[in-house]
């Protein structure tokens, strides 16, 4: 039942009611600070920790806060809540640029959470307030995935359950499905919360139902989740050479790092030939393991073919190959060891401010790093490698965090996922463990054994059910050598494709706009300045 309508005078504060006199100061600041502990909780949710749970209890606290405030009001404890989460998440981006680039891009994704939060005060006058605020939490995410610059999915909540029971929820509608689950579980859980112990209501049905049922769908997923290999089994190699440093400038040591995945390729080989580890079938190299182009540079051309020869293996190879018009390319090269480079994927979603830089002489005026950042030219086709009997799609690096580009490479005939990374940039931050969690993700979203190859960590290798199998340190030289499963079968969530997150984006935007209509509605017979209903479940 929706609460009778309450008016405030014209010129109180949007998250007060009644006159200038009536305003209480310390009520503001203990919303302030807790919604700023709602993006806490669900930054502390994310990977290394394994305290996942932590996340629903978030989306708890700001349900709590966002109840019965105004849209601007709404707007200013989401962006705050944003900045609880996104501050401390992205923290890894001004490792080495500094605080220019970590405090922009955290306050724009802060804001993204704080229209979202505002469209969620707009939109919960209606029954179903919990259902509708995920849906919006959903629609918010699916925006800052497109906008701006390509978009930052980074941070979107499903890539901080690998561990959580929601996950299995990634084989029917990916990644948006965890998060509108985990979001319904938290805004459910604030609503029964509120009607338990502050309205002292027994009508608690509805709520409860919000809480549990999304861990209960994740349960009856779990049969769902397959892991036996359709197609056979391949033993797959993930070589991590390491850097000279940390750093902008390992770029400058292109050398030392190409060197180093030959050196530790022809490790791997000695220790094949010794019996001390089974022969790879695939040995897969990281991105940017060859910054000095090898179909232009007769050198590096020889070092590769000499590691292929030795390993007797193909092997792909991270390479920056230079297109005829001057522009680089980020692009995976299969290496036979017989024929030299066969096949070619080119990276196509690149990160802005990194691999390009919009508006270039714009940004310049605040920061002379600008000119770090490169001109890549994208590349156009999802290509996947051939393998004997194995089909390697390809997500390089940032792409991994997209869910268009990965299902792309996925259904183009796929039986095998891989990885390719370089996050030396990013030092000893968390930053390689929050992109394994999207690895692990995308094994259960897709059903696709998923080897990830970083120069200097975390690389591994990851099962078709998320789970990890072997994994490597930080900046330390290693190879990774497993038997993984082929899988070829397409699962629900490759079946159903893009439609659930615009079914859930639709329906937010639905009931936003019949949200909007209830409280002009309401206004219209208050009269200017009324405080539009608060709608609860029934």
């Amino acid at each position: 039942m929706a609460a009778p309508a309450v008016t405030s005078e014209p010129g109180a504060p949007d998250d007060e009611q009644g006159p200038r006199s009536s305003r209480r100061p310390l009520p503001v600041l203990g919303r302030s600070l807790a919604a700023v502990c709602a993006g806490l909780l669900l930054f502390l949710a994310a990977p290394p920790r394994p305290t996942w749970w932590l996340a629903p209890l978030g989306f708890a606290v700001l349900g709590a806060v966002l109840r019965g405030r105004r849209v601007r009001a709404g707007f200013a404890y989401g962006f705050l809540a944003g900045a609880g989460y996104f501050a401390p998440l992205l923290s890894w981006t001004g490792e080495f640029a500094g605080a220019v680039a970590w405090l922009p891009l955290s306050g724009a994704e802060a804001a993204f959470v704080g229209l979202t939060c505002a469209a969620i005060v707009l939109a919960t006058t209606l029954p179903g307030a919990p259902v509708i605020a995920a849906l919006l939490w959903v629609g918010g995410e699916a925006l800052r995935t497109v906008f701006p610059f390509g978009g930052f999915p980074w941070g979107n909540v499903a890539f901080g359950q690998p561990e959580g029971v929601y996950l299995p929820l990634a084989v029917v509608g990916g990644a948006p499905l965890i998060g509108f689950a985990v979001a319904l579980t938290g805004f459910g859980l604030a609503e029964l919360a509120h009607r338990v112990i502050v309205e002292r209501s027994r009508r608690v049905l509805v709520p409860a139902l919000a809480t549990v049922l999304p861990i209960l769908a994740a349960l009856a997923a779990i049969p769902l989740v397959a892991t036996e290999a359709q197609d056979g089994e391949v033993t797959v190699a993930a070589v991590q050479g390491n850097v000279p440093r940390a750093g902008f400038d390992f770029n400058a040591q292109r050398r030392a790092v190409l060197d180093n995945h030959v050196r530790r390729t022809e490790q791997l080989a000695d220790d094949v030939r010794a019996g001390r580890v089974p022969k790879p079938d695939l040995v897969i190299w990281p991105e940017n393991s060859s910054d000095i182009d090898p179909i232009r540079n007769r050198d590096a051309y020889a070092v590769i073919d000499r590691a292929a020869k030795a390993i007797d293996a193909p092997i792909v190879v991270g390479g920056v190959l230079r297109r005829d018009d001057g522009r680089p390319t980020n692009t995976m090269i299969l290496w036979d060891p017989r024929r030299g480079p066969i096949d070619f994927y080119t990276k196509r979603q690149l990160q802005p401010f990194g691999e390009t830089m919009p508006y270039r002489s714009l940004f310049r005026i605040f920061s002379s790093d600008v000119d770090r950042a490169g001109n890549f030219a994208p590349g156009d086709e999802p290509t996947v490698f051939g393998v004997g009997g194995a089909r390697v799609a390809m997500a390089t690096c940032y792409e991994v965090a997209f869910d268009g580009v990965v299902r792309d490479s996925v259904l183009n005939g796929s039986n095998l996922l891989a990885v390719p990374t370089n996050n030396a940039t990013f030092g000893f931050t968390e930053m390689t463990y929050q992109q394994l969690a999207m690895d692990r993700v995308r094994a259960v979203e897709h059903g696709r054994s998923v080897v990830v190859a970083a120069t200097s960590g975390v690389s591994a290798i990851v099962r078709p059910d998320g789970s990890v199998t072997r994994r490597t340190g930080l900046f330390t030289p290693a190879a990774l050598v497993e038997r993984v499963p082929l899988r070829s079968a397409t699962t629900l969530s490759d079946e159903l494709g893009a439609w659930p997150q615009w079914i859930m984006v639709i329906g937010g935007l639905a009931a936003l706009v019949a949200g909007v209509a209830v409280r002009r509605k309401a206004q219209s017979q208050s009269g200017t300045g009324a405080r539009a209903p608060q709608g609860g479940d029934e």
